[in-house]
This record gives structure tokens, C-alpha cells and sequence, in this order.
């Protein structure tokens, strides 16, 4: 739990930024800027896995609201002249099989040509430099981005993206195909979601952005639906159902959005999801547009998220920039 009275007093009396910045054990969002954040935990500290036009970065913190003032280093710079020199978009940090990897869409600087890159650490230490393993595809190797890995109970792996159906561009779907290892697909991509409902095709018709979130035993897919660009940017959810995940017939859509735009936040979407340091807490971390229209200008937010009876995932609302709430659970000054 959340520390509820503290988090429901403080919601009800916001204080300026800089009496946020005093208050012992709290903090105001933005917590970083850019887009699609990936935050993952790992033993004693939290890194931030991001792009800039230089390559990829990853910053280390102690604490949450610092990933943004982290201490970052520059992991992987891009070959010039190459299928992956251009557009790094939306990298993923992961641990697997005792190896860190780096998944990230990459292109020559033709957005059609984006594909999926692997990175591969040459240590334990995630801010390390890594090694280009090689495009990770499909055999239609068509257009993919936004990758990132489910690993099921006993250790199978899973590549989820967001691509096209063919070779044009007329909607993002999800698709899923099985691994052989970290860096190999092993079968053909199978979609298992589709932008139907008219919250997911504001702007455009688009599913991106899918990550995996399990809770007791239960595994959710939760994506980015509609234009990036647009105020009408929003979360949606796949349910397991418990089938073969290959299987579209798996997997059940929320005919709803699950976090979607307020009066103060627009455009909420591209998240990753992390413990607290005692492990007793859930967050989200995601991106917003910096003002309502600011289409691509976007920073980082965070905040805890609870659960249904169902156990499902209940996000509530995006909490407005500038309210103070609590660290979490376990940080230590």
C-alpha cells in the first residue's frame, strides 16, 4: 500500500515546486524529459534506458523521481551509413538468460525502413557497452517498433512489437512471434491486436508500445493506442486468458481505455512498470505531452497503480504536474 493518508492529504493541498523540493519523502512530476521511458530495476538501484541523436543512454539512481538526474552513460553510439544509423526509437533494457540486452527500433533514416535491433552487453554491469548482435525479425520482415520480450513460467521467450501488415503504411498492429534466444525469432509473427475501437485510432489507426505486466500468475499486455502526436494518446489492455499465447483467440481486449488524457495531462502513454525498493508498491512510468497540443514535446511521469478484484490493473487518472506525492515505499534518502 501507498501510504494513503499522507498520498490523499497532499493530493487535497499541492504545494509549489519548491516546497516540493524540501519535503522529506515526496516529489512533483515531470520526473525526466523525452519520450518512451523504460525503467527497469535492477538490484539495489533503478536504470533508464533512452535514445538521444547521439545513441543510446542508460542513467542509474537510487531513487525513482531521479532517473532523469541519474548518472548516464553512453552504451551504444550507432554505425554511420547503415541500416541502424538513424531514428533510435523506444529502447528496452532487459536481463535474460544472464545477459543484457538492448531491443530498439532502428532505421537508415527512412522511417519505412524501421526494423529491430538487438543490442548485446559485454558485462554484468548494464551501463557497460554493448555490441550490435543483429536485426531481430520475422521472416516477412516487415516494418517493426516498439519490441520488447515476454518470458513465460519454465523460461520461453516471446518478442511482441508494434508493425504493419504489409509494406504500407495504413495501420500499427501487435504482433507476437517465439524465440529461440535473446536475439533469434524462431516461427512466423502472429497479430494479436488490431486497432478497431474508435478511442484507438484517433489521428491514426495505431497499437504501439506493448509490455507485458504480470500479476499473480495473471500476464496483461498493455499498449499505446492512436497518434503519438495527439491529446487523444492513451492506454489500452490485452487479457490472458491462459491459452497458447501465439494464439490471437488468447487474448482479450478492454473495450476501454485503462489511462487516458484529464483537464491537466494529455496524451498519457509508452509505459514500463517497476517495484518499489521494498517491493511492496506498483508504478508506472510513462510519457505525457508537456501541454495540451504539444503533439511530440514530452516528459516522464510517475505514479503508483493498485489492483481490481479481478486482478486486473487499475491505474486510475493521470496526477496532474506539480502535486506533491510520496516517494516510494523503501527509498532511502
Amino acid at each position: 500500500m501507498m501510504k494513503p493518508f499522507l498520498f490523499i492529504w497532499l493530493a487535497a493541498h499541492p504545494l509549489s515546486a519548491a516546497a516540493a523540493g524540501s519535503a522529506a519523502g515526496t516529489f512533483t512530476n515531470p520526473v525526466a524529459s523525452g519520450p518512451d521511458p523504460w525503467v527497469i530495476r535492477w538490484k539495489t538501484d533503478y536504470y533508464f534506458c533512452h535514445s538521444s541523436n547521439d545513441g543510446i543512454w542508460v542513467k542509474r539512481a537510487a531513487r525513482l523521481q531521479d532517473i532523469g538526474k541519474g548518472s548516464g552513460r553512453l552504451v551504444w553510439r550507432p554505425p554511420e551509413g547503415t541500416a541502424c544509423s538513424e531514428e533510435l526509437w523506444a529502447p528496452e533494457l532487459h536481463r535474460l538468460r544472464g545477459k543484457w540486452y538492448i531491443y530498439v527500433a532502428a532505421d537508415d533514416g527512412n522511417n519505412i525502413h524501421h526494423r529491430m535491433v538487438v543490442l548485446e552487453g559485454s558485462s554484468s554491469d548494464p551501463q557497460a557497452p554493448f555490441v550490435l548482435k543483429g536485426k531481430i525479425a520475422a521472416p516477412s520482415d516487415r516494418r517493426a517498433i516498439d519490441g520488447t520480450v515476454l518470458q513465460m513460467p519454465g523460461g520461453k521467450l516471446y518478442f511482441i512489437w508494434s508493425g504493419w501488415a504489409g509494406a504500407n503504411n495504413a495501420a500499427q498492429n501487435l504482433y507476437i512471434a517465439p524465440m529461440s534466444n535473446p536475439w533469434t525469432l524462431s516461427g512466423k509473427r502472429v497479430c494479436i491486436s488490431r486497432p478497431t475501437y474508435a478511442w484507438e485510432c484517433r489521428g491514426a489507426p495505431v497499437n504501439e508500445g506493448p509490455e507485458t505486466l504480470w500479476h499473480g500468475g495473471r500476464l496483461f499486455i498493455i499498449y499505446s493506442a492512436s497518434g503519438a502526436w495527439g491529446d487523444g494518446y492513451c492506454l489500452g489492455q490485452l487479457t490472458w486468458t491462459g491459452g497458447e499465447v501465439l494464439n490471437p483467440k488468447s487474448w482479450i481486449k478492454k473495450p476501454t481505455p485503462v489511462f487516458s488524457s484529464t483537464d491537466s495531462v494529455f496524451g498519457p502513454g509508452h509505459c514500463s512498470f517497476v517495484k518499489s525498493p521494498d517491493g511492496t508498491e506498483d508504478w508506472i512510468v510513462y510519457h505525457a505531452h508537456k501541454n495540451k497540443g504539444s503533439g511530440w514535446d514530452r516528459n516522464v511521469r510517475i505514479q503508483p497503480f493498485t489492483w481490481n478484484a479481478d486482478g486486473s490493473p487499475h491505474f486510475g487518472a493521470p496526477i496532474a504536474p506539480g502535486i506533491v506525492l510520496p516517494e516510494p515505499s523503501g527509498e532511502k534518502p
